[in-house]
């Protein structure tokens, strides 16, 4: 992992009043590189397999019920959609990717459109990964893993639905995971995580705020949405 970005202790106290979301919406999407927002803001991006939950991550951070779309087609949104947070950074959704009856053509468009949105940023601070907890990674989820990986950039393993298994189910497989991904050094945590009830939500938030370096604490505050 790059010397640049801090790393979490597991043993670090998760005080509230640290970092808070404190406003969100949505400001555009992209098709191609030439939508691709460049200014001088930092961007946390959300990445992971058709219907693993990744829409109802970012809406569980947020605080949102409906800011992130989520579909009843799985493989269905095809762009780079932007969220500005707080006025200060952004939530970057790439596409679903991996669903089987999306066309290959499709399947490659949107491995293209994602390897080019990372080509180049200097402003990628954070990534999540989202992998269903209750499967054994497909070759489509390491590939992603190993993207990050491959960029240096440093990325939170969200395993997205726990509240679908026994608590003694969750510790097994959270076990097989860190197994498997002992030798990714881009990883920075592997987190079960529930957006039904934000199990491990204020965990993950004060991850995000330790890597953005432009922030005023002092002025964020929860609001209700």
């Amino acid at each position: 992992m790059s010397e640049n970005y801090k790393v979490i202790n597991e043993n670090d106290s998760y005080n509230r009043n640290e970092f808070k979301i404190r406003s969100s919406d949505f400001i555009t999407s992209a098709s191609d590189r030439s939508g691709f927002i460049i200014d001088e803001k930092e961007q946390l991006v959300f990445a992971g397999r058709s219907n693993a939950g990744k829409s109802s991550l970012i809406n569980s951070l947020l605080n949102r019920k409906k800011l992130a779309k989520t579909s009843n087609t799985p493989g269905k949104t095809r762009l780079v959609n932007y969220f500005l947070i707080n006025e200060n950074f952004y939530f970057v959704d790439l596409p679903g990717y991996g669903y089987a009856s999306v066309p290959k053509t499709e399947r490659e468009k949107w491995r293209k459109l994602t390897e080019s949105f990372f080509e180049g940023n200097n402003k990628l601070r954070l990534a999540f990964s989202i992998v269903d907890i209750r499967h054994i990674p497909t070759e489509n989820d390491m590939m992603l893993i190993e993207t990050f990986d491959f960029f240096r950039i440093p990325q939170i393993v969200i395993l997205s639905k726990k509240d679908k298994l026994s608590n003694n189910k969750v510790f097994v497989q959270l076990r097989m995971f860190k197994k498997l991904l002992a030798d990714k050094n881009s990883i920075i945590d592997i987190i079960p995580y529930s957006s039904v009830n934000h199990f491990n939500r204020e965990k993950v938030i004060k991850i995000m705020g330790d890597h953005l370096t432009n922030l005023e604490l002092e002025e964020y505050d929860d609001r209700d949405k």
